[in-house]
């Protein structure tokens, strides 16, 4: 495999059980070429940052095979996690050391002359630094959340590296298309679903609370997850309902964590991709209460596709991604905890077997995959910038 292509991912999450878009994406890659050779590069370990959270600190985990995965061949997907040693307020070439450590890997990898797909727009520096061919896959609209002014500068100007030196660049949503198509040429590239594992037979997962659940699957973030609306949500929901919420937890305050517990809410914490679908399938209402804001706009949630495949009601504030969608349940702030309510009234009984009739109508990972895979060889054949 090593005479083989070879691409390099600079991703915005790790390679852990909780898939994303980078993994569905890059495992399908694989399968689909099996001479295809990934280096997946997490995000760096953060030790000061650790210890200022009360976090035990640890080290990158360096250079190392992946986990086995269904039809990826070994040593076809390898993963990376650097350490950043200090704060980039402290080090202003904290990026530059990383795109170093990037380059050395590479090299201690076996991979030639790789195509960047870049997720993280730090990765900018790698592309400043190498003239690889790059594209720049955009999930999420960075320069609309809520960052400190260093912090959006500094992705104002890694952004504007990508746009004018990617040979491609793919985004995930219709607004994205609006946003960074007015730039430069884009290609759109949603999210999608294993329909076929998601409309399959799945237990009760042995954790799930006894009695009717309100679920939400997916990370719980300040920048998409309206806490204090949940919370209402589950008073509305007393004594008819318990609130379970599936998936990490990052960067809310203690307050908000405080105030979900007390009110009664199962936070059960990130769960293996495979065994998703099981929370959705026995879930009598799907969840999704979300802020609605310019940077939610941008988004194209997975769980959109995820909770289309399972069939069963779903209650969203009128976010990106579900506002037009048929069949849901759209409700504003002010109306979302009674619209629960009502929907968990009009649902029925979740289904344990397969789930018959016509699938939905919905984009698979399979087929994105393809799209991508065009787009990563166009950007193989692109000349360096």
């Amino acid at each position: 495999m090593s005479g083989g292509p070879s691409l390099v991912v600079l991703s915005l999450e790790g390679w852990d059980d909780v898939w994303r878009r980078n993994q569905y994406l890059v495992a399908e890659l694989c399968r689909a070429d099996p001479t295809l050779r990934v280096l997946f590069v997490e995000p760096a370990a953060d030790p000061l940052h650790q210890v200022s959270r009360r976090a035990l600190p640890r080290l990158g985990r360096g250079l190392r095979p992946a986990p086995p995965v269904d039809g990826v061949r070994p040593g076809q997907l390898l993963l990376h996690q650097p350490t950043k040693w200090l704060p980039r307020r402290v080090d202003p070439r904290a990026d530059l050391r990383l795109a170093r450590g990037v380059v050395r890997t590479v090299a201690r990898a076996g991979l030639r002359r790789p195509v960047l797909w870049v997720n993280d727009p730090s990765g900018a520096s790698v592309v400043r630094r190498t003239g690889w061919p790059a594209l720049y896959d955009v999930t999420d609209d960075w320069l609309s959340a809520d960052r400190t002014p260093a912090e959006h500068d500094r992705l104002v100007a890694d952004e504007r590296t990508l746009l004018d030196r990617c040979a491609e660049v793919t985004v995930c949503s219709a607004d994205l298309v609006r946003r960074k198509g007015a730039e430069r040429p884009v290609t759109l590239v949603t999210n999608g679903v294993d329909l076929e594992r998601y409309r399959a037979a799945h237990a009760r997962p042995a954790d799930l609370p006894d009695g009717p659940v309100a679920v939400y699957v997916g990370t719980v973030h300040p920048d998409r997850f309206d806490v204090p609306l949940l919370a209402a949500t589950t008073r509305a929901l007393r004594g008819r309902a318990r609130v379970v919420l599936v998936g990490p937890v990052v960067d809310v305050p203690r307050d908000g964590l405080e105030a979900l517990e007390g009110e009664g809410v199962a936070l059960l914490g990130p769960r293996p991709w495979s065994t998703v679908p099981a929370y959705l399938r026995h879930a009598d209402v799907l969840l999704v209460p979300h802020v609605v804001d310019d940077f939610t706009e941008s988004l194209d949630p997975i769980k959109l596709y995820e909770y289309r495949a399972v069939g069963r009601p779903v209650v969203t504030t009128p976010v990106a991604g579900f506002r037009d969608e048929q069949g849901v349940h759209v409700a504003d702030r002010a109306r979302f905890p009674d619209a629960v309510v009502d929907a968990l009234g009009s649902a029925s009984l979740p289904v344990a077997g397969p789930l018959g009739g016509e699938p939905p109508s919905v984009p698979t990972w399979r087929g994105q995959a393809v799209l991508m895979r065009a787009a990563v060889d166009r950007t193989r054949r692109s000349r360096p910038v």
